[in-house]
């Protein structure tokens, strides 16, 4: 008897007008499931009524929820039986969730290419029906009572789970238990067939291309590499459905073009149908970190020096106004975001975001981000809008997401009127990005552009066969010159690739206009620059890395800076 014939006549109840005695049921056996083994017991003598039925008499009555036997990896072993073709050769092999999604990186001999094979563990026949059976009945058990509102949400799917099991009069063994308890989890709670890749903390970028074509990713170590997952059409449509609703928007074929940011900050592009995109639907997340990178972590990766991030600590306190540009996944809002956290304790900052990418440790904050037209006659809202909403905010500092439109012009309006703003732009260097900025759709005229500050070239480049992301150089505007009319401009720090160091030139208009206004000698300038190039470091050797504890530190040197000198051997001092 196949499982869905015999967990079918479990629902079948005769019903009169009285009460009946129960039919008995054929004599066919109940079922032990897991690892292959199968044995007879003696079926039950009486027809069980419907799981949801059960459910709703548990309620009434107040049974207590069955204790859930949670998978152990060090307990239990692992669940995925790893079998990989002799095509493949292993490079690599990590845990994204232990015992039960393994990944491997593999050379495919016939290629010569890197893949990302994802190995889950496998369902016989019995268990995958069961499991699809489970999905059916959990929706209508899945009734949160006053109780379990207040418990963890895996922790009542995982009980509603087992009162079904309850319910079939099916004894599983503890393996297939813990292979079912997996899939659910994964599909009600996760992300489906990419929660593994939604978890593993290596990848950048997720790329679906339409039906039944192999995801791609962008690996740290790897780069971009092929895996083993593709979906059918349905599939990948439902998929695509669940991303847009839990981004809180929606996508049908009406409008099937979204950007979205997911719950845990990462950057979704998704189109659906085959209108737009014709191999099918197809969506690109780019993960961001729980929690972002912070200046000491730029450091450690090689991004910038300590030399480069005293300089910007510096121009940040005194409010001089940021831009950093370059090509696709340079680091541009990575660096944005970790110099942001120079900014002092108690200054106002707005952020203006179309997807919300910016992260502050910071009080006096306000996060705004744009808004698509929520019915016909609503309003859209722009980030023109935000900007001009923005000013009379009286913001001491202003970050824009990307500057890509009208809003160019209210921004650098700003930057003339005094007020310090960051923002990222694509741009290939320094010239292209005043080329950009005097064009459509920017039209920023020459003698507002000068109202910036400094420009820092983000750069993805390769360093022997690892790509790595550098500042390519920093530069400073210095104004226009009179007789040209061109654009003066001032290099301050310079990448040197053939020894992987950024150079200082020794020029900076930035450093003798601070001085001047502090009143500053140039051994006074010096002392101070070395002196939080030295507490850039010692954060760097002692492990205060994490960007809580970094903005904490920047925070405290800003209020009370001989107290963070006088504690330099040991700075966890200063932020317990």
């Amino acid at each position: 008897m196949q499982i869905s014939e015999f967990l079918n006549s479990l629902k079948k109840n005769k019903s009169d007008k009285g009460a009946q005695e129960p039919a008995e049921p054929p004599a066919e056996p109940e079922k032990t499931v897991g690892g292959g083994d199968e044995k007879k017991t003696p079926a039950p003598k009486v027809k069980k009524p419907d799981a949801g039925f059960i459910h709703y008499f548990q309620l009434l009555k107040g049974i207590k929820n069955p204790v859930v036997d949670e998978y152990d990896f060090e307990r239990d072993g692992t669940l995925v039986e790893v079998n990989v073709d002799d095509t493949y050769e292993q490079i690599d092999q990590y845990w994204v969730t232990n015992g039960c999604s393994l990944i491997i990186i593999a050379l495919n001999k016939k290629t010569n290419q890197q893949e990302y094979l994802l190995f889950e563990p496998s369902l016989s026949d019995f268990e995958y029906e069961l499991l699809e059976r489970l999905y059916e009945d959990l929706r209508c058990v899945l009734i949160l009572s006053s109780k379990d509102i207040k418990k963890d949400r895996k922790q009542v799917l995982l009980e509603k789970m087992n009162e079904l099991f309850n319910d079939y009069g099916i004894t599983l063994t503890r393996s297939a238990r813990h292979k079912i308890q997996y899939f659910l989890v994964r599909n009600f709670l996760g992300w489906s067939r990419i929660d593994p890749l939604m978890k593993d903390p290596n990848l950048e970028d997720i790329s679906c291309d339409g039906n039944k074509v192999p995801i791609f990713l962008y690996h740290r170590h790897y780069r971009n590499i092929r895996t083993n997952i593709a979906f059918e059409p349905d599939i990948l449509n439902s998929l695509a459905i669940t991303l847009a609703q839990r981004s809180g928007k929606h996508i049908s074929s009406g409008s099937p073009i979204i950007d979205a940011t997911l719950p845990d900050g990462s950057r979704l592009q998704l189109t659906f149908g085959s209108e737009v995109t014709t191999r099918g639907t197809s969506f690109t997340i780019r993960k961001f970190r729980e929690e972002p990178f912070s200046p000491v972590e730029l450091i450690e990766i090689g991004t910038f020096n300590a030399d480069v991030l005293a300089y910007f600590w510096m121009a940040i306190e005194n409010n001089k106004s940021l831009l950093f540009i370059g090509g696709t996944a340079s680091g541009k809002t990575t660096s944005l975001n970790a110099v942001s956290l120079f900014i002092p304790p108690i200054a106002k900052v707005v952020s203006i975001e179309d997807t919300r990418e910016i992260t502050l440790f910071h009080d006096n904050w306000i996060a705004s981000v744009t808004r698509e037209a929520l019915s016909e006659g609503s309003n859209a809202i722009t980030m023109f809008d935000l900007l001009r909403a923005a000013m009379r905010q009286r913001p001491e500092y202003i970050l824009v997401g990307e500057v890509r439109g009208a809003e160019a012009q209210t921004l650098f309006q700003a930057m003339n009127t005094g007020h310090t703003t960051f923002s990222t732009m694509h741009a290939g260097g320094v010239d292209a990005a005043i080329h950009r900025l005097e064009s459509e759709p920017l039209n920023v005229p020459r003698n507002m552009v000068q109202a910036l500050n400094i420009i820092s070239v983000q750069g993805l480049i390769f360093h022997g066969t690892e790509r790595v992301r550098r500042v390519q150089e920093v530069v400073e505007i210095a104004g226009i010159d009179p007789s040209s009319g061109n654009m003066r401009v001032n290099n301050v720090f310079v990448y040197d690739p053939i020894h992987d160091k950024i150079n200082f030139t020794g020029r900076s208009q930035i450093y003798t206009d601070i001085a001047e206004k502090r009143g500053w000698t140039r051994e006074q300038l010096e002392a101070d620059i070395a002196t939080r190039k030295n507490l850039l470091e010692e954060m760097r050797k002692q492990g205060i890395k994490d960007y809580v504890s970094v903005a904490s530190l920047f925070h405290a040197y800003s209020i009370d800076a001989k107290e963070v000198i006088a504690n330099i051997s040991d700075l966890r001092m200063v932020i317990q």
